[in-house]
């Protein structure tokens, strides 16, 4: 794998982001193969949980926007609609993998990584973190299942106010919010991940596995509908001016003059 790297340590897959000189951006070649490794996690009966984290000064900007100013310059709408694809899949796989997915995050946690550690079960980040959906920003609306999974898990109100404003949410509000199980300082957060893998190993996989099975048919049986309509909006918006504005606004370092258009 050339974008993440993927090692096991005893019952833990340990999945890594590994773009830092683009901030950890998505793009499709890092979607594909983090699909891979969950897939790889999921079908392999030694592992018993999975830890996403990353290397670099930030978690993740979410999508690469060098990557999108490509599109938007040669007029490639089918890549953006591929990598709201993609992010999409990877909350999916999150929440419907059978065994307890942990997140370690520090810095930005931003547009479709902030939704990815909503879909973590446990979600660890050091008091530096910061949570944002940053997708107003540039003319579109959260994806990787962002308000599917935002509003059942801090409410609909709280999840429109954060998607509408792209305002971030510092490490000890969303530890407030419930969207974060534990906040430590950054050299701190190995032994703290050590500590709840300490509790975790104390039960049993079959457990974990009904829990997100019933967790998935209480809450979420409906995504594949949910995903249809986040991707069909995602394409729509991608081809407006107001986003061509949005990231163009971005390389240029100004603020966006959206127009509705």
């Amino acid at each position: 794998m050339e974008h993440i790297t993927y090692q096991l340590e005893e019952d833990l897959a340990i999945l890594t982001l590994n773009r830092p000189e683009v901030a950890n951006g998505f793009h499709i070649p890092m979607c594909e193969e983090i699909l891979e490794a969950l897939t790889l996690a999921e079908e392999d009966p030694a592992v018993h949980f999975v830890l996403i984290n990353a290397n670099g000064k930030v978690f993740s900007v979410g999508g690469d926007l060098v990557e999108m100013k490509r599109a938007v310059d040669e007029d490639d709408i089918p890549s953006l609609t591929k990598i709201a694809e993609l992010v999409n899949t990877i909350s999916y796989k999150i929440k419907q993998i059978a065994k307890p997915v942990l997140m370690e995050v520090d810095g930005a946690v931003a547009g479709a990584a902030a939704n990815m550690a909503v879909a973590a079960d446990f979600c660890l980040a050091t008091d530096k973190a910061k949570f944002i959906q940053a997708f107003v920003g540039v003319g579109l609306a959260p994806d990787a299942g962002g308000i599917h999974l935002l509003s059942r898990s801090i409410g609909v109100t709280r999840a429109a106010q954060l998607a509408m404003t792209g305002e971030a949410l510092n490490a000890e509000k969303a530890l407030e919010w419930g969207l974060v199980y534990r906040v430590s300082e950054a050299d701190k957060l190995d032994k703290t991940r050590e500590q709840l893998l300490k509790k975790l190993r104390r039960g049993s996989s079959n457990s974990y596995a009904a829990i997100k099975k019933l967790i998935w048919e209480s809450q979420f049986k409906d995504w594949q509908d949910y995903a249809t309509l986040e991707l069909n909006l995602q394409e729509s918006l991608a081809q407006t001016e107001d986003f061509k504005e949005g990231v163009r606004a971005h390389s240029e370092r100004r603020r966006p003059k959206f127009t509705g258009k």
